[in-house]
């Protein structure tokens, strides 16, 4: 069976949690799962489970499952995780070094490789490995290591100017916790947005849901 050539952004939002249970399956020794064991760790259903990984192609036997290492193997391709590609982090605040220090960027296709910010007191320190250098150095750390990706870590007010210059610098690919709209400007860049506030609201919500009965 051949895979889909439009596949849904909700299901390639699921395959990094079936990666991670099958992960978790592997490093068991577990050797087959069936859709029912995936479908209730990823609290879905047997079908659902089916009708993603059918995208990409047919996996499963029947009365067999899955083969756990096989099925990881592809899901690996299918996210590119075994790609390398050189990543930046703008601004060294309290998020910021929270990723660069807790975030496993080695197996997720990323390297950080530089860390900028326009606080002099932070210029010159080091994170782990790294020395977070000034902003102004930006384009030209760009230009000459080919950066692919860049780590949006400053206040809303702060990202256009930089965004400008990471654009013209030939980045563009943005991993965005800034809560501005890159989208808006630029039409030919890939942007994952995280908005931390968003996800509180949501868990405040259900929250409320549960609490009203």
């Amino acid at each position: 069976m051949a895979k889909r050539e439009n596949i849904s952004s909700s299901v390639i939002r699921r395959l990094p949690r079936y990666y991670r249970f099958l992960r978790e399956l592997d490093s068991q020794g577990v050797t087959h799962v069936s859709s029912g064991e995936l479908s209730r760790r990823m609290r879905s259903t047997a079908s659902q489970v089916r009708q993603d990984l059918n995208c990409f192609g047919e996996f499963g036997q029947q009365g067999i499952g899955y083969n756990v290492p096989m099925l990881r193997d592809v899901i690996e391709d299918i996210l590119g995780i075994k790609c390398m590609y050189p990543a930046i982090l703008i601004g060294a605040g309290n998020i910021g070094l929270a990723i660069a220090n807790q975030v496993m960027f080695e197996g997720r296709c990323f390297e950080l490789i530089g860390i900028f910010d326009k606080d002099p007191d932070k210029i010159g320190s080091t994170v782990g490995e790294l020395t977070i250098q000034s902003i102004g150095r930006l384009e030209s750390f760009c230009s000459s290591h080919n950066v692919s990706t860049a780590i949006l870590c400053v206040p809303k007010t702060a990202v256009e100017p930089i965004a400008e210059t990471l654009y013209n610098a030939g980045v563009r690919s943005f991993w965005n916790f800034s809560h501005y709209d890159l989208s808006m400007k630029f039409d030919n860049i890939i942007v994952e947005n995280v908005h931390i506030s968003d996800s509180l609201m949501q868990l405040c919500f259900r929250l409320k849901k549960k609490n009203n009965g």
